[in-house]
């Protein structure tokens, strides 16, 4: 994209594939496969026009997170679901060495890169999440995730959901909902690595029965989304950084 800004698309729930020789491991789980635990209905279609329309670099996966989840950090208790956590340590270091270590270093990589040439990176990852979970019903219809004590990225966030308002004003849009933006995540890892100057990551989270409505509802909602972040991008632009300043 122009300015200074390097916008970065990321899927890390978008399918829910088991590779060949782990799926003797799902015959009996095809059910869990294909529910929101299985993957993130509608995320994979949103990055891919995100990444389109705003001409950004895509990075994504259709491998299921009950293999591995690529959005939890490496000791986190559920990287593995209950399906892999119980297999020997030898079969989950090679899940982990094929299936998660390339892709996120791959992300790593391009958010270094770009970084080092002094452009400041905004990473939008896009994640679904269950209307009801454990009997609450979520209210929302998309989620901004963020950590507040990051200026560029709460920024963003209020700029997105200011221009959603003036969009589609019966939208509902919270921040930080439904879960926190500080909680583990790939977004969080790399913002340990790199400074908020340096670093801008937003998880978009959309409500999986806006995804259920198909048609043009959920056409128009993918629209509005991206409409109303070109609005936040061009409003939060980012001044020049010299390829010295601290990543």
């Amino acid at each position: 994209m122009a300015g200074h800004d390097f916008l970065l698309i990321s899927c890390e729930h978008g399918g829910n594939v088991i590779p060949p020789a782990y799926r003797p491991l799902f015959r009996a789980h095809s059910a869990l496969l294909a529910s929101h635990r299985g993957h993130d209905p509608g995320a994979l279609t949103l990055a891919r026009e995100l990444a389109a329309e705003l001409r950004a670099p895509l990075f994504q996966s259709t491998v299921s997170r009950l293999l591995i989840d690529l959005n939890r950090s490496v000791r986190h208790p559920r990287l593995y679901s209950e399906i892999t956590r119980d297999l020997p340590d030898a079969v989950r270091k090679d899940i982990l060495e094929r299936h998660y270590l390339p892709y996120r270093s791959k992300v790593e990589a391009a958010v270094a890169d770009a970084a080092g040439r002094g452009l400041r990176v905004v990473h939008i990852a896009s994640h679904s999440f269950t209307p009801v979970l454990d009997g609450e019903i979520r209210n929302a219809d998309v989620g901004l995730l963020y950590d507040p004590g990051r200026p560029g990225e709460s920024a963003l966030c209020r700029a997105w959901q200011a221009a959603l308002a003036e969009l589609a004003p019966g939208i509902r849009v919270r921040r930080n909902y439904p879960y926190r933006g500080t909680s583990d995540g790939f977004a969080a890892y790399l913002r340990r690595r790199f400074s908020d100057s340096a670093y801008v990551g937003v998880e978009l989270e959309v409500n999986q029965c806006q995804v259920a409505r198909d048609g043009e509802d959920w056409r128009r909602l993918r629209r509005l989304l991206i409409a109303a972040l070109r609005r936040a991008l061009a409003a939060t632009q980012s001044q020049p950084r010299s390829a010295n300043d601290k990543a």
